[in-house]
């Protein structure tokens, strides 16, 4: 038997959040280009999860987090293409240090605070599947969703 190991791309992302509010980035790269996410990378080899996300939010936005401060609140299985898959994990930051600001401006045209109750609409759809689970149950219940074309084939009758 010739079984292939899965090798998804791992990803965290976090939500900087102060009160009702939530920090997203605006996309200024070819992929998502004007859409909003959360900010968020690819975890890198070796990396711990948590360690990972911090990282990536100091890098994008100057803010530190302690890494062990973090939540984690939805995981998202994301297929991209037929040969790509991710593996987003979700974390939520409500204590920080310093204000955010945009530290790559070659990929983010800019950061912006939303109310939870007043999102855009053009959230790019993988972390949009990701805040919106976390969203519609912060204290539990289901906490992961499948994204994307394979996401129909775990489901009875298909």
């Amino acid at each position: 038997m010739n079984v292939q190991l899965a090798v998804p791309v791992i990803d965290t992302h976090v939500f900087l959040r102060d009160g009702d509010k939530l920090l997203l980035s605006q996309r200024g790269g070819p992929y998502g280009y004007g859409r909003w996410h959360m900010p968020s990378g690819k975890l890198d080899r070796g990396e711990a999860l948590r360690g990972g996300a911090a990282r990536e939010l100091y890098e994008e936005t100057g803010v530190r987090v302690d890494p062990a401060r973090l939540r984690l609140v939805h995981t998202v299985h994301h297929q991209q293409s037929p040969d790509v898959t991710r593996i987003g994990f979700f974390f939520e930051a409500t204590e920080w240090e310093g204000e955010p600001e945009n530290r790559e401006p070659e990929k983010c045209l800019g950061l912006r605070w939303f109310s939870v109750h007043e999102l855009p609409e053009d959230i790019i759809e993988y972390p949009a599947a990701g805040l919106y689970g976390y969203l519609g149950h912060p204290d539990g219940g289901q906490t992961l969703t499948e994204h994307g074309p394979f996401a129909e084939l775990g489901r009875p009758g298909t």
